[in-house]
C-alpha cells in the first residue's frame, strides 16, 4: 500500500459561523468521513476558524469578513471520501490550485 493524501482548498463566499459550522458538519458526515473532534474559535471583532479532526485527517476553515469570503481546505487518506466531498462543495466554490 502506497500512502497517499488528497487535497482540495479554495475560497467560498459565506462567512457566517453558524451556517458554515452546520454545512460543513453535515457534508463531512454525508461523505462519511470518521469526525473524531472539533474546535472553534471566534476573533474579536469578527472572524472565525474551525477545524475538524478526522479518522481519515483533516478538514479546517478561516473567514475572512473583511473581505467577504472564507478559506477552506480538506486533507483526506480516502479518494472516495474525498470526491463525494468534492461533489458536494457550495457552487460558488473556487479551488486555489
Amino acid at each position: 500500500m502506497q500512502a497517499q493524501i488528497f487535497n482540495i482548498r479554495g475560497w467560498i463566499q459565506f462567512t457566517d459561523p453558524s451556517w458554515l459550522k452546520n454545512t460543513f458538519s453535515d457534508l463531512l458526515a454525508s461523505a462519511n468521513f470518521e469526525i473524531l473532534d472539533f474546535r472553534e474559535h471566534h476573533f474579536e471583532p469578527f472572524g472565525y476558524s474551525c477545524f475538524w479532526l478526522l479518522g481519515e485527517s483533516h478538514f479546517a476553515i478561516h473567514t475572512f469578513p473583511e473581505e467577504s469570503k472564507t478559506y477552506i481546505e480538506l486533507s483526506s487518506c480516502n479518494e472516495e471520501k474525498h470526491q463525494f466531498f468534492i461533489a458536494n462543495l457550495p457552487a460558488n466554490f473556487e479551488e486555489e490550485k
